[in-house]
C-alpha cells in the first residue's frame, strides 16, 4: 500500500515526521502532565526510538501516527493517528485511534478535530470496518475526545492492559469503538 502520508483538516496538517520534530516531541513526552496515564514520561532517546517505531509502521501498513502541526504557525503540537494494535486482547486484531498534545494545546479542541480527520482516513481512505480506542479509566480528558469523535463506549470489552503488571494502577483500561455505519451516521447527523 501506497502510505498515507499527509491529512489536513481546517486548522491542521498532519504530516511524516521530520528530524527536527525530535526536540519538541522529546519536551512533549517528558512533561508530567501529558504523560500522566502512561507509565513514565519519556527520555530523548525513548521519543527517539518511538518516532523511529511510527515510521516503521508507515513504512509497513502505509499509515501510523502522524506528527500534528497548526497550519496557521506551522507548530508542531503533537501526534495524532491510526495504529494496529500490537498486544493480544479480546478486541484484536484492530486498529487504533490515538493522540497525544503538548499541553500548551490542550482546550482548543485540536485533538477531537485531527481524530476526526484520522477517521475519515480510516474509514474513506483505508476501507477500515471498525476503529477502538482505549485509555487508562481515569483518562477522562480522551474518555471526552472519543466521545466527541462519536466513539461509544464498550463496558463488555474493557479490560487490563497486558503490558502493565497485575496491581498497576493504570492497567484497568476502558474500550470504546466506532465503526463504518456509526460514523457515516455522524456525517448526516
Amino acid at each position: 500500500m501506497t502510505p498515507i502520508l499527509e491529512l489536513e483538516s481546517a486548522r491542521l496538517r498532519l504530516r511524516q515526521w521530520q528530524d527536527d520534530d525530535l526536540a519538541e516531541f522529546a519536551a512533549l513526552c517528558a512533561d508530567p502532565l501529558v504523560m500522566q496515564y502512561f507509565p513514565a514520561p519519556l527520555s530523548r532517546v525513548e521519543s527517539a526510538a518511538l518516532i523511529g517505531r511510527i515510521r516503521g509502521h508507515f513504512a509497513e501498513y502505509g499509515f501510523g501516527l502522524w506528527a500534528l502541526e497548526r497550519q496557521d504557525s506551522g507548530a508542531f503540537i503533537g501526534m495524532t493517528g491510526l495504529l494496529n494494535v500490537s498486544f493480544d486482547a479480546p478486541f484484536t486484531p484492530a486498529v487504533e485511534i490515538g493522540w497525544r498534545l503538548a499541553r500548551r494545546h490542550w482546550g482548543q479542541g485540536f485533538a477531537s478535530e485531527a481524530a476526526w480527520t484520522c477517521l475519515r482516513c480510516a474509514f474513506a481512505q483505508l476501507g477500515l470496518d471498525e476503529v477502538v480506542s482505549f485509555t487508562t479509566q481515569g483518562n477522562l480528558p480522551s474518555q471526552k475526545v472519543m466521545q466527541a469523535i462519536g466513539m461509544q463506549p464498550d463496558p463488555l470489552g474493557d479490560f487490563e492492559h497486558p503490558r502493565l503488571e497485575p496491581g498497576h494502577p493504570l492497567r484497568p483500561h476502558v474500550l470504546y469503538r466506532i465503526n463504518r455505519a456509526q460514523w457515516q451516521a455522524t456525517l448526516h447527523g
